[in-house]
């Protein structure tokens, strides 16, 4: 068995909700059929592949792909965590909801992650709740930060507190507005800044007490961890011999790292060799990102390339650790 844990959709129920009223939503959809694109305000512009919208184009390039089961999460354009209180908790419920119909067409194949409101977060709790109790959503779907503030961020840790209580598995993943200064060229804003955001969230996490506080708490980090795992060795030292990285806790930051769980996605073999190495197989999981264009298209044979894997590793990462993350399997 082989599972996708990092896979997007943009269900049809928000996509119609923001054709209806492109103004309210600060988006709108342009062009037809194999040349639909998605326009925000805030200046996202992608393609609307019909691997978003139609579970049934999802299955077929799952079996393109030879995976079996795809946890599907929205994309990050749809977190809606510039909004006020209103259009936050609607935006999440037409994710959600969407999201459910769209796995409820085939649930031995798909399953779904909850989106909330973050930057609200007593309705992000309520949210959260909601899509467990009414949906039977075992993870959930945030940014690295919402709209520029940290996760680490005393504010967010009741509702990172709630989804630890409900054994639910947190799911970070880059979400950026905007140009920044230095990424402005080339694709920098993604090919660079999304590790470095993740990089700069995690950080946080790790020398905030967070995590400390936290524990317990399924935290799955999109894109192999950004740069962290292979740069944990400077947190470690700077730890070591500065105040700063200590003053709110002396956890080893390479203990707390292992405790959080990656994706595989960082198309290289040898690079996803040194994450297995620092975290071990039992915190990796399979992930493409599909289907946007930043995506892995040959997961399986990605594995398959990292040298020195056990066939038994090779099964942790390919369903055994996502297995245990959502069902408590072993």
């Amino acid at each position: 068995m082989r599972i996708d844990i990092h896979s997007h959709v943009i269900p049809p129920r928000i996509l119609d909700a923001i054709a209806a009223d492109p103004k309210g939503f600060a988006a709108r959809v342009e062009g037809t059929g194999a040349q639909r694109r998605m326009v925000h305000e805030q200046g996202y512009v992608y393609p609307l592949f019909e691997e978003f919208i139609d579970p049934a184009a999802k299955l077929k390039v799952m079996d393109r792909k030879g995976l079996d089961l795809s946890i599907v999460s929205t994309a990050p354009p749809m977190f809606y965590y510039w909004a006020e209180p209103e259009l936050a908790a609607t935006a999440a419920r037409l994710v959600n909801d969407g999201i459910a119909e769209m796995v409820a067409t085939a649930p031995d194949r798909l399953r779904g992650m909850a989106s909330v409101p973050m930057q609200h977060p007593e309705l992000a709790v309520a949210e959260l709740e909601r899509a467990v109790k009414t949906h039977g959503f075992r993870a959930v779907e945030i940014g690295t930060t919402i709209e520029g503030v940290q996760l680490a961020d005393p504010r967010f840790r009741p509702f990172l507190r709630k989804a630890r209580d409900l054994g639910v598995l947190v799911f970070i993943h880059p979400y950026y507005v905007g140009a920044k200064a230095g990424l402005e060229a080339y694709y920098l804003t993604n090919l660079v800044g999304n590790p470095v955001d993740t990089t700069v969230s995690l950080a946080n996490l790790l020398f905030s007490g967070a995590l400390d506080e936290l524990s317990g708490l399924k935290l799955l980090v999109a894109h192999g961890g950004g740069y962290l795992p292979y740069q944990i060795g400077r947190l470690v030292h700077g730890q070591k011999v500065r105040a700063e990285p200590k003053a709110l806790t002396t956890s080893s930051p390479r203990d707390l790292l292992r405790t959080l769980y990656f994706d595989t996605i960082l198309f290289d073999p040898q690079a996803l060799r040194h994450l297995v190495d620092v975290v071990g197989a039992d915190h990796v999981v399979l992930g493409t990102d599909a289907p946007f264009d930043m995506g892995d298209e040959t997961p399986l044979e990605s594995l398959a390339a990292v040298p020195g894997l056990s066939d038994a590793e090779r099964e942790r990462i390919g369903a055994g650790t996502a297995l245990a993350l959502l069902d408590g399997a072993a």
